[in-house]
């Protein structure tokens, strides 16, 4: 068996014929791939087949390049209701550019739906499923090139790993970011983050409307129904620099997708605009052969990681960064991310932790304005080759510069933390690593008691009757939901906003699990070894000191190794929550979160 650094199997994906014939003039065909089936008449049956499903002539069966065009489409949830309309404006634009365009789609997992219950469970597997999805139609139907139309968290890093498993030419188009809400009764704007938050203050019942002078005859259930209503006005996935915005900003960053794709709002007309452009672009990535392997490489990591530290983004990005590296061959790692936190200052008062969202950005420039900034300030490299077929740099020369009343991004001068805000913690309690997300406006260090819950729904219902108390410091440890354990690292955004909300400030939150994107606070996930592998996490007991510490860079518990060595002589690996389905494949197959929980990591 061959094998690599860290003793996996040596990366190898399917390979499929590709020709290297020319045009006329010489050129490059396009339809590389699916001249294969449509040339000649060695596969009669394919054509059959695709004559019935839309070519039109022979000339098109033997000439046009073929473009896979998929679209994580789903009724029910905001972030995707929309991408099939957006998948249908692709493909007329392909056809445009005289090939044939082929929309499908994959499947999706609504975290704001399931968050909260073991729904949530399948969330994060359901990024596999794309990238198979993805990997599975391209190579099946021959597809010369692919274009993804995302929109929810997953679904970025699953179409992207997807693309770079087949390698051929790709871009993805975000679906954009839904409209601000507004509560009437609460007299401000809210967002989904805020109805996690209010069902902390509805448990505690401190859920009431602001004393500026205005009414104050809501009840709590009148109030916490207008934020319901109305958190959610439109198409586009979550607003703040959550997951979704966290990947598509970073994912435009590293060059494939247009410039502005990540921060123009779904319900923009500038989103169809885009799918037009998409199309030209994706004929420019054929021509020139710029593929998922030219464009997803270590310097494009640096830049996603750069705006991910710059903008405050999600927790959930490095677990997503480190699945996209191992998928494309590129080495990197948790040091990696912790390099560039060190170097990278955070300058966006953007949601969760901060006021603004995406549209507001949007409205000052957007992401390629924040480009501009960090390439002029050496942050970011321009230099890195794009679907474009221009550089980062060329690609957002033309756009303008952010305004200078603008209050949104902070002076590289004065930011709101010198560094990132992502911190890769070690110590006895983590040695395999944990990830932090430690803004700086809650502290640098935290100190408390363990409070143990061994499964998230367990602090949830404490939650629900009131019964974690306000005093003393502790740190709340939720565990046995890592990959394997949970099964499915589920994110606990119920849990940490519902602390928010009641106004907990003496806890801090750490777990073998996953937190929001939308998540806020001191708070510490990706806990590995995880528990149910018999990692330190198990073995920690209600009253153990632990201490969280951004500054040092650790997470530690105040127990001696002996004693641990002792608890775990006495821990037993817990029973398997499932043992047929999809969730019993995923724990069997998936790494550790340190290596991005990947479920083909042999």
């Amino acid at each position: 068996m061959d094998t690599k650094a860290g003793g996996f199997q040596e990366p190898r994906y399917l390979e499929f014929p590709k020709s290297d014939k020319k045009t006329a003039d010489g050129k490059p065909i396009l339809n590389k791939y699916s001249t294969d089936l449509t040339n000649h008449h060695d596969f009669p049956g394919a054509k059959a087949m695709l004559y019935a499903a839309g070519v039109p002539d022979s000339d098109s069966m033997q000439n046009k390049p073929h473009v896979g065009i998929c679209s994580v489409y789903w009724e029910g949830n905001p972030c995707n209701m929309h991408l099939l309309d957006l998948g249908k404006e692709v493909k007329k634009a392909v056809e445009k550019q005289n090939m044939m365009g082929w929309l499908y789609n994959t499947i999706g997992v609504s975290d704001g739906i399931s968050m909260g219950s073991d729904r949530m469970r399948f969330s994060l597997q359901s990024r596999e499923i794309i990238a198979d999805s993805v990997e599975t139609v391209t190579c099946a139907q021959a597809h010369d090139a692919c274009i993804t139309i995302p929109g929810c968290d997953k679904n970025m890093p699953g179409v992207i790993m997807g693309m770079s498993r087949h390698n051929r030419p790709s871009l993805m188009i975000y679906g954009g970011s839904i409209d601000k809400g507004y509560s009437k009764l609460m007299r401000k704007p809210i967002n989904i983050a805020t109805c996690y938050e209010a069902f902390g203050a509805y448990s505690y019942n401190t859920l009431k409307q602001p004393a500026d002078g205005g009414d104050q005859s809501a009840t709590k259930d009148e109030l916490i129904e207008d934020i319901e209503k109305h958190a959610c006005p439109s198409k586009g996935a979550c607003g703040g620099m959550y997951t979704a915005n966290t990947m598509a900003t970073a994912i435009e960053s590293m060059g494939l997708s247009l410039p502005g794709s990540s921060s123009t709002p779904a319900t923009s007309p500038a989103k169809l605009r885009e799918c037009v452009k998409a199309a030209e672009a994706i004929r420019t990535c054929m021509e020139n052969d710029i593929t998922p392997d030219k464009l997803i490489t270590k310097r494009s990591f640096e830049n996603a990681l750069v705006m991910t530290m710059a903008l405050g983004g999600s927790t959930n990005a490095v677990l997503h960064f480190l699945a996209m590296a191992v998928t494309a061959r590129v080495e990197l790692t948790l040091d990696d991310i912790q390099r560039v936190s060190d170097k990278i200052p955070f300058i966006a008062d953007m949601a969760p932790s901060g006021k603004y969202l995406m549209p507001d950005l949007f409205d000052i420039g957007g992401v390629p304005a924040v480009h501009k900034l960090l390439i002029a300030a050496g942050l970011i490299d321009g230099d890195i080759p794009t679907v474009t077929g221009k550089t980062l740099a060329e690609n957002v020369a033309n756009f303008p510069s952010l305004p200078q009343d603008q209050v949104i991004v902070k002076d590289l001068k004065s930011p709101i933390k010198s560094s990132g805000h992502i911190r890769i913690l070690r110590g006895n309690l983590a040695p395999a690593g944990a990830v932090a997300k430690i803004t700086g406006k809650e502290g640098l260090r935290f100190v408390g008691k363990a409070l143990c819950f061994d499964k998230e729904r367990l602090l949830n219902e404490a939650l629900n009757r009131g019964e974690v108390p306000n005093s003393p410091d502790l740190v709340v440890i939720v565990r046995y939901e890592g990959p394997k354990g949970g099964p499915g690292m589920p994110e606990q955004l119920k849990a940490s906003a519902a602390i928010m909300g009641a106004g907990l400030k003496n806890l801090a939150l750490i777990t073998d699990g996953r937190y929001s994107g939308a998540s806020h606070g001191f708070i510490v996930g990706h806990i590995t070894p995880e528990a149910a592998v018999g990692g330190p996490i198990a073995l920690v007991e209600d009253g153990d000191e632990v201490t969280i510490d951004a500054e040092t860079n650790s997470l530690s518990v105040d127990v001696s190794d002996e004693e641990l060595e002792a608890r775990r002589a006495k821990w037993t690996p817990p029973r398997m929550v499932v043992t047929r389905g999809v969730m019993a494949k995923y724990a069997n197959q998936v790494s550790d979160a340190s290596h991005g929980a990947v479920t083909d990591l042999f």
